[in-house]
């Protein structure tokens, strides 16, 4: 049976109010506040904040040991060696004798000069008797002035023939000593090159043997070129001192990595730089009393330039270089913005730079989130610990 018609009508009535009472709502809400955008945090850098300080300047360089003196013992006369009077390796002194060369044919030569001045001496007193004979004879007209010259012109004669004889005799005597072969310095011997019974020469200068003088022992370092000028330019203004009770000293790191006891002085810097690799030498000396430092060894040394005192140590990982070479770092300033500076710097200490100019005292350093940020840029500054040695009392693990 089907509804009346009244109670349709009231049921899409009602239909019609909920869909009008719903589009309403949902216009109100449309025309509602629109919620705020999300706004991107500043991102967050780590930063060290750097402080002068009185920070030791040191410049590592490699380099080899080389002895302070040494001698290359030669024949000086032909013959046969007939003994040797030192022990491969011993401390000899200066003119100890190593070598013994057959002395006799010398002695004989000795013998035969000596004669030869007798001879002459005995030449000579006739010829002078002869000339005083002649003198008042020549006077009075006895005999001719053609033999009164030749009697003097043979007195002549007779004075340079002791005179030669007598260098002979000086030739024969310092021939016979150099069949004692002596050292020139004291040092330590080498391997002896040759062996009791060999024939040595003068001619061709025949080596015996090599001394070298090790304590005190010579460093020849290398450095660049560049390095070299800022070294000779602390000399120049006094900041390096090369004599004095304030020379710079120098530290010396052996082959194993452990540090030579002694410490050494600067002597000079070369004054020529090698062409082929732009580097110059720089000479230092050491004392060597326990012969640990052999000539031909590999070491790297430390020269002590003295303490920078308005000098800031910063971390390696917060500067950078650009296309130029020229040191540069990411400051964050008073305003939490990013700064870029050009940094002035002198090598490095243990993990840090010592940077001379470009920061003031204060200045917080980036030194992580670097690659988050651009100059400029607002930024959240977590200030952390970087493990830097900041005085002169507290030396980092190296010196570069």
């Amino acid at each position: 049976m089907n509804q009346p018609i009244p109670t349709l009508l009231v049921r899409t009535r009602r239909l019609r109010d909920a869909g009008f009472a719903i589009a309403a709502a949902v216009a109100l809400a449309a025309c509602g506040a629109k919620p705020a955008p999300n706004v991107a945090a500043p991102p967050e850098v780590s930063v060290v904040t750097v402080h002068k300080s009185a920070v030791p300047i040191t410049v590592e360089l490699p380099g080899r040991t080389s002895a302070h003196l040494v001698a290359q013992v030669r024949a000086r006369v032909d013959g046969i060696v007939l003994k040797r009077d030192f022990t491969e390796g011993d401390e000899v002194a200066a003119g100890q004798r190593l070598y013994q060369i057959d002395p006799a044919p010398y002695a004989a030569a000795l013998e035969s000069a000596n004669a030869a001045l007798q001879k002459a001496n005995a030449n000579l007193a006739a010829t002078n008797a002869e000339a005083e004979r002649f003198k008042p004879l020549v006077a009075a007209n006895l005999i001719s002035r053609q033999d009164y010259d030749n009697a003097v012109s043979a007195q002549g004669q007779a004075v340079a023939d002791v005179a030669s004889a007598k260098a002979a005799i000086t030739i024969a005597k310092i021939n016979l000593g150099y069949t004692n072969v002596v050292s020139p310095i004291g040092g330590r011997t080498g391997v002896s090159a040759v062996t009791e019974g060999a024939y040595v020469q003068a001619s061709a200068a025949t080596l015996l043997d090599t001394v070298q003088e090790i304590d005190p022992i010579y460093v020849d370092l290398v450095q660049s070129s560049v390095e070299g000028l800022q070294l000779r330019r602390d000399m120049a203004d006094g900041t390096l001192k090369v004599d004095g009770p304030d020379k710079a000293k120098v530290t010396l790191i052996l082959e194993d990595g452990s540090t030579y006891p002694q410490t050494g002085t600067l002597e000079f810097t070369d004054i020529t730089v090698d062409q082929g690799t732009g580097s110059v030498t720089v000479r230092a000396l050491f004392p060597n009393p326990k012969f640990t430092l052999l000539p031909g060894m590999f070491v790297r040394a430390e020269i002590d330039e003295g303490v920078d005192d308005n000098a800031m140590l910063v971390p390696e990982v917060g500067i950078t270089h650009d296309a130029k070479g020229q040191a540069t770092a990411l400051v964050v300033g008073k305003d939490d913005k990013v700064e870029a500076r050009t940094l002035q710097t002198r090598g490095t200490r243990g993990d840090a730079w010592i940077v001379e100019g470009g920061l003031a005292d204060g200045d917080r350093v980036i030194v992580s989130g670097l690659q988050r940020v651009q100059p400029g840029a607002a930024v959240t500054a977590v200030e952390t610990d970087a493990p830097v040695a900041t005085t002169a009392g507290t030396p980092p693990p190296a010196a570069k």
